[in-house]
């Protein structure tokens, strides 16, 4: 008999701006040691930024990056007989949001503008025109879980 973890369901409060769970979920991933009003500026001012760069609102460009950086198949591991495949999988909608905060997190820390404020709007401006690092993760996320599709059938 197997034992599965419960599903700790979590209700998440909107942001004070823009009335969306999705960037209070996106602050709190970029959030470190429990500064929230430091993640709240940085998202904010990133904001700003985005509509100062590009003249559309930022909370648009966040939306569309987002839409863009969700992937659709990715691979996991299945041990058959002594053998592990990596075999594709679709992702779940709840899974393909918080791959791509992740990513976009992630990259985002990793860019070398000098603030953070210019690192994320930059990268958000990236993702929403179909490019930057985030988009690069997708498309090779795509290309393994194709190269795979042979293994497809162990999916269950």
């Amino acid at each position: 008999m197997s034992r599965r973890r419960a599903a700790v369901k979590r209700d998440v409060l909107a942001d004070s701006r823009y009335g969306d769970k999705v960037v209070t979920k996106f602050i709190n991933s970029i959030m470190l040691d429990g500064k929230k009003s430091l993640a709240e500026s940085i998202f904010y001012g990133a904001m700003d930024l985005i509509k100062e760069k590009s003249g559309e609102e930022g909370y648009e460009t966040f939306k569309k990056a987002i839409e863009n950086i969700k992937p659709a198949l990715e691979v996991k591991s299945r041990r058959i007989g002594g053998a592990t495949y990596q075999v594709p999988v679709e992702v779940r909608p709840v899974r393909q949001q918080a791959l791509a905060l992740r990513w976009l997190t992630t990259y985002t820390r990793n860019r070398k503008e000098y603030t953070m404020v210019e690192r994320l709007a930059n990268e958000l401006i990236a993702a929403s025109n179909s490019e930057g690092a985030t988009i690069k993760k997708k498309e090779d996320t795509y290309k393994m879980a194709e190269a795979n599709r042979a293994f497809a059938h162990y999916k269950w």
